[in-house]
């Protein structure tokens, strides 16, 4: 049998992973404990934009706001490729500077992109009431495929 051959992926190939899923999961710790949790998300310019909803995850990144950050693509148990992020979350404010405002709204226009109904009367998660980003401050990516 022939070994699976796994490689490191480049910037760009890296990049186009982010891009192109919507569904990754968010890696935090509090204390010394470690939770990772999927999240809808939006890839853009160097950003992760996300939604949440107040409770124990939000508490924990208000205490460290350092993630990591995983997007996979399976498709066979040897054809797969894996993406991990590493950096800080910033919750979004509508209310603040405006610089703050242009961000929140564009934060928004992207997660409209994901679901049209987004903070409208049809929400489908309307208590997903908290907008955040991730920077992506470090990336690295991995596939695995079987050689022809």
């Amino acid at each position: 049998m022939t070994n699976p051959n796994i490689q490191e992926l480049a910037e760009d190939e890296i990049t186009a992973i982010l891009a192109r899923n919507r569904v990754g999961r968010i890696a935090f710790s509090m204390h010394d404990r470690v939770d990772i949790q999927p999240i809808h998300y939006v890839y853009s310019q160097g950003w992760i934009y996300g939604r949440t909803s107040h409770g124990a995850k939000l508490a924990a990144l208000g205490k460290n706001k350092w993630v990591a950050f995983e997007v996979d693509e399976v498709v066979s148990l040897f054809d797969w490729r894996s993406v991990v992020v590493h950096g800080g979350v910033y919750v979004l404010d509508a209310d603040s500077t405006p610089e703050a405002q242009a961000t929140y709204a564009r934060a928004l226009e992207l997660l409209r992109r994901l679901l049209p109904a987004t903070f409208r009367e049809d929400d489908p998660v309307p208590y997903r009431d908290v907008v955040f980003r991730i920077a992506v401050q470090e990336s690295s990516g991995r596939r695995a495929m079987m050689p022809e």
